[in-house]
């Protein structure tokens, strides 16, 4: 029998959540993310030595700048892998000035051009803040397509389509582990919060005709990732992905664009604000994402210091 891995190919595309070069080779997906903890730990791999020491020879004295050239000569050695696109994200200390993902966005554009790689091969990941999803509307307006990451609430996702935003990621795992901590028990299959919250999403999405990509992520097991088959993509663990190759029985696809959704809802500053403010995991989890990439972009900007 084919193996569960082979028939989620058939509804959703797959991307791979890592930066190994050698387990992209292997794994054979559409796209790839990377973000600033994967970064990190890329640095510290023996593979790229190379990449960490030429970063760090052309923009020495700016750590700053060679993070940004490290993280843009990874994702060139992950673009040669892959027939789609790589993500690669603004720091995540601008999450809340417009003006300055914005630039940080035109940056690394220039940065992958320069390098011999369009910008029809790469999506810009900005957290979801209002700020973030400014930022990426007017990239949008120019050609260059975003991946709105950290995303938590139902408001950040109807603020993204409203923004015309290419692709969203919203946090699955992350979205688990906060109710399972918040009421002591667990969760799984249709039942989980993390998967509950895509699939409104991906529903309020089709029936209302947004063209904006649904991309699950941060997986915890995979139950999540079953219960989404049929979810536009899923960016996936290495290891959850030899998982589902290793399993066969039948797998449904449980998402489909004909299933109903709810009505359009628009979204000033205030309104948005106001909305994401009520949910309190994701208020809570989008502050705790964007420290912690934080915290890592400083450690691998302290390896060029």
């Amino acid at each position: 029998m084919t193996s569960r891995l082979e028939q989620l190919k058939q509804y959703t595309t797959l991307v791979a959540d890592t930066g190994d070069v050698s387990l992209i080779a292997s794994l054979k997906p559409q796209d790839a993310t990377t973000n600033p903890s994967l970064l990190l730990k890329a640095a510290q791999q023996e593979q790229y030595a190379g990449l960490l020491q030429q970063a760090r020879n052309g923009h020495e004295g700016d750590a700053g700048q060679a993070a940004t050239a490290f993280a843009v000569a990874v994702g060139l050695e992950i673009s040669r892998l892959i027939p789609g696109r790589i993500s690669t994200e603004v720091d995540a200390r601008l999450s809340f000035d417009e003006e300055a993902t914005y630039a940080a966005a035109l940056q690394l554009i220039g940065a992958y051009e320069a390098k011999g790689l369009g910008k029809e091969r790469i999506l810009i990941k900005i957290a979801s803040t209002w700020e973030g999803i400014r930022a990426a509307e007017r990239l949008e307006k120019q050609g260059i397509q975003t991946n709105l990451t950290l995303l938590f609430s139902f408001a950040q996702a109807a603020a993204c389509a409203d923004a015309g935003v290419f692709l969203i990621s919203p946090f699955v795992g992350r979205i688990y582990d906060w109710y399972k901590k918040s009421t002591g028990q667990d969760y799984s299959g249709l039942d989980d919060p993390g998967v509950q919250s895509v699939s409104r999403i991906y529903r309020y999405y089709k029936s209302n005709g947004f063209n904006t990509v649904v991309m699950g992520a941060s997986f915890r097991n995979l139950g999540q990732i079953e219960a989404l088959a049929g979810c536009d993509r899923l960016t996936i663990s290495p290891e959850l992905i030899s998982q589902l190759a290793a399993l066969d029985g039948p797998l449904p696809r449980l998402l489909s664009a004909e299933q109903a959704g709810e009505a359009r809802i628009e979204l000033n500053e205030a309104a948005f604000r106001w909305a994401h403010n009520e949910d309190a995991m994701a208020t809570e989890k989008l502050a705790e994402g964007i420290r912690a990439f934080a915290v890592d972009q400083r450690k691998l900007e302290a390896l060029f210091a």
